[in-house]
Order: structure tokens, then C-alpha cells, then sequence
């Protein structure tokens, strides 16, 4: 389990693909407070660390995962926010993210308003049920609140701490992100599917 509160941004260092899978090399300050088998979510994407070195840490990302997320188009020097999984005695903030990815959008645009900076993300239509406005949501596993929202489009607003300390600033129209919606919603919707399909 994820807080969507970014820890550090790292750089891809390498990228090699193997039978059934892509070995992500990923340079962080961060390797140094990780182990073998720890957690770590990836632009969102909840993976485990298969080698851990001095400042870099390895992880293997497989067929499902590369289907349904951007990580299977990571390029060597892209930069990636991280974040490892939470402590059960630490101050919670964000929101509950999963690291499990519910689909990618597209950057439609982005503007600033004063120091602030306007993001808007469009989306597969099957998201738009999990999506409301002043909800959270997570893109590129940052912990971020539907400012508003369209049929196929959602607004956020970055404020200039998130915009320095992620790679949100590096976005460009067109680049694809992960979005993972708000868990609690998901489970809501399903229990209402489910209660329909019943009666």
C-alpha cells in the first residue's frame, strides 16, 4: 500500500527485456534505505525489488503489468517518482493507492494560473465510473484531486511543490500516464454492479 506522496525522483538507467518480462535498472538516492524484496511503486506501478545496489535498484516488470501501464515503454535517462510502500506506525497522508494500475491517459494540456500549474489527462471511457470531481486519483502514482471533470477528460491542479518535486513538470501533451482511481470508489461501484447483476 501506497500514499500517492512522492519520495524521490529517480532516472532509468536501463531497460532490458527478457523472455517474459522488462529488468528495470533504476537509479535512486533511495537504494540505500531499501532490501531485497521491498516494495516500491514506479510512476504508480506497485513492483518488487529483485536487486537492490548502492544507488540502484533492479525490478522486473511482467507481461500484464507492460500491457497496462506505461513502464513498457521506459527509455534510459526518463525520470520516474517513487515511492515506497507505507509503514503501518507512519502519518498517512494522500490517499490509499494500490500501485495497481487501472489504465493509462493521454496529456491533453496543461497551463499555469499564477504559481500554480493546470494538468488535464483524457481517459479511457471504462474509468469514467470510478471518477468524481474532488475525488483522488492517481497519475504517474502521484496522490492528486479531480478538480474537475468531463465525459472523457479530468482536470488537476499542481501546486508548485508537486510541480518541483515530481516528474509532472517534465509532461508534454501527448505523453501517457498511469492512472490508478480511488480505491474506495472502485469497491463502491463493484458492490453496485454486483447488486444490479442479482436482481
Amino acid at each position: 500500500m501506497f500514499t500517492g506522496l512522492i519520495e524521490a525522483v529517480g532516472r532509468i538507467d536501463d531497460a532490458q527485456a527478457t523472455e517474459t518480462a522488462v529488468r528495470l535498472c533504476i537509479r535512486t538516492s533511495l537504494a540505500a534505505e531499501m532490501r531485497t524484496g521491498d516494495s516500491v511503486a514506479v510512476n504508480g506501478v506497485c513492483l518488487t525489488a529483485a536487486v537492490v545496489e548502492a544507488d540502484r535498484v533492479f525490478a522486473d516488470v511482467g507481461p500484464e503489468t507492460l500491457r497496462v501501464t506505461t513502464l513498457g515503454a521506459m527509455q534510459p535517462s526518463q525520470l520516474v517518482n517513487l515511492e515506497r510502500a507505507m509503514r503501518a506506525d507512519a502519518r498517512f497522508g494522500g490517499h490509499f493507492v494500490q500501485g495497481h494500475v487501472d489504465g493509462t491517459g493521454v496529456v491533453a494540456a496543461l497551463g499555469a494560473e499564477g504559481d500554480a500549474n493546470w494538468l488535464t489527462i483524457s481517459f479511457d471511457p471504462v474509468l469514467a465510473a470510478y471518477c468524481i470531481p474532488k475525488g483522488s486519483i492517481a497519475v504517474d502514482g502521484i496522490s492528486l484531486t479531480i478538480a474537475a471533470l468531463r465525459a472523457h477528460e479530468l482536470d488537476v491542479m499542481i501546486v508548485p511543490f508537486t510541480w518541483r518535486h515530481t516528474t509532472v513538470h517534465a509532461l508534454r501533451p501527448g505523453d501517457r500516464v498511469n492512472l490508478e482511481c480511488d480505491m474506495v470508489g472502485k469497491y463502491v461501484a463493484r458492490a453496485a454492479q454486483v447488486a444490479l447483476a442479482a436482481s
